[in-house]
Order: structure tokens, then C-alpha cells, then sequence
């Protein structure tokens, strides 16, 4: 066979498409932990950060390591503190709220600008490592109430990082993904159910007690959740 056949035969190399990469913010939690499958779901390579960030218990980071481990995903702890405090999820002398009316105001368990620190970690990062997409769990019908979990403040910050990035100012912008912001607890299990979730890796409560409370805002949403959806919860 002379050279120019062999050429002719051999198969063209087909490059491979790049990866869509998006860092996903993982509490450990239930919301956390659907938002990272969805991400997965839609194509993105994920790399996961979660936080330690002084909070009463590092049960939920336990968590969140064990689910992207589960989910083979790239998993980044961050450690940092508050010391100045503010809420009853960081000062162990401040009682969590038990049983409390759900549409009634901002709970002591809000954690000043939290969501804000965490996004902003999560943009610096995405830039980095070149992800177009950040998916957050954030949630703004079946929640506590806190203010940095509606799609205002979601939108607004996505604007921020158009004007604040290298990123945004090329042109190319970090997507800020809230896809169960308008999802109640009970569609939020069920879509957990179908797309595989671990949900036995899943702690949502906010105290670090071998079981759940039942009684915090968390631990009343998840149960809740699930009574609606008709599934049993496996991490009870």
C-alpha cells in the first residue's frame, strides 16, 4: 500500500468538545445536593465548594463531601470565620428557633450577607477555572425567609459579576442558576427521587444531634416536603 492510500484510510481525529463547567455551591443539604445533580443532568463538569465556615456543627460538611464523592464531582472545602457572630447558626449561646411560624419575619438563623460571601467565592473560583455557570439551591417558596435566597438579589448579583469580572467585562459572564428558586419541598423530593439523589447522605437539620431536631425551620420543610410527596425520608 503506497502513502497516499494510507492517508486516504485513515479516520479524521474529532476534537472533543470542552467541558461546560459550573461550581456548585454544596451545603450538604437536600436543595444543595438536587442543584448539584441538576447541574450534572444538564452536561456541566462540577466542582463543588462547600464552606466552614464556624457554623454550629460540621455534620452538614460531612455531608456534602460524602454526596460529591457519590455524584464524581471535584469537592473544595473553604474555611473562614465571623467572628463578629449575628446569628444563632454561628453563637451556640443563641437558642434555634423551635416550631416557629414559618411566614413570620427573618429568623435568628440568617447568617448576615451569607449567600453573598459564598457567591462571591464561587465567582472568583469559577473564573479560575475558566466555568461559565454557578448552581445554588436557593429557594424562595418553601424558606426561612431569608433575603438572600429570592431571585432579586440572585439577579442582581449575576449583574454584578457582568461588571466585576474579567469575564463579564470579555463578554463571556458567570450564570448564576437557582433552578429550584419557585419549587416547594414536595416537588423539589420528588425531583430528587428522579434524577437519583443520594438522598440518604442529605442533613438538613441545624443542630449536629445524631438525629434531626424535627423542630427547626429546616427539619419542618423537609418533613413536610416529603409527608407531601409521599416518599419516605432515608435519612431519618
Amino acid at each position: 500500500m503506497n502513502r497516499k492510500s494510507k492517508i486516504k484510510n485513515q479516520k479524521p481525529k474529532v476534537r472533543k468538545k470542552p467541558y461546560k463547567r459550573a461550581v456548585v455551591l454544596l451545603s450538604g443539604g437536600l436543595d444543595s445536593a438536587v442543584a448539584l445533580y441538576l447541574a450534572k443532568d444538564k452536561g456541566y463538569k462540577t466542582y463543588c465548594l462547600s464552606f466552614d465556615y464556624g457554623q454550629r456543627h460540621k455534620k452538614e460538611i460531612v455531608s456534602a463531601e460524602k454526596i460529591a464523592r457519590k455524584s464524581a464531582s471535584m469537592w473544595r472545602l473553604i474555611h473562614f470565620e465571623l467572628p463578629w457572630k449575628g446569628s444563632s447558626l454561628l453563637d451556640k449561646r443563641a437558642a434555634v428557633p423551635k416550631n416557629r411560624r414559618l411566614d413570620k419575619g427573618i429568623p435568628s438563623t440568617y447568617v448576615p450577607a451569607r449567600n453573598i460571601i459564598f457567591l462571591s467565592m464561587a465567582a472568583s473560583y469559577a473564573e479560575v477555572i475558566g466555568a461559565e455557570a454557578i448552581f445554588i439551591g436557593a429557594n424562595q417558596i418553601d424558606f426561612s425567609g431569608y433575603p438572600d435566597c429570592r431571585k432579586g438579589f440572585l439577579r442582581a448579583f449575576e449583574k454584578a459579576l457582568e461588571e466585576g469580572t474579567k469575564q463579564g467585562a470579555e463578554g463571556k459572564g458567570i450564570r448564576i442558576h437557582a433552578p429550584l428558586l419557585n419549587k416547594d419541598k414536595a416537588q423539589i423530593v420528588k425531583l430528587a427521587r428522579r434524577l437519583k439523589v443520594p438522598l440518604e447522605l442529605t442533613w438538613s437539620c441545624y443542630q449536629g444531634k445524631p438525629r434531626a431536631c424535627g423542630v427547626c425551620d429546616s427539619c419542618r420543610l423537609r418533613s413536610r416536603g416529603f409527608a407531601q410527596a409521599g416518599i419516605s425520608d432515608p435519612a431519618l
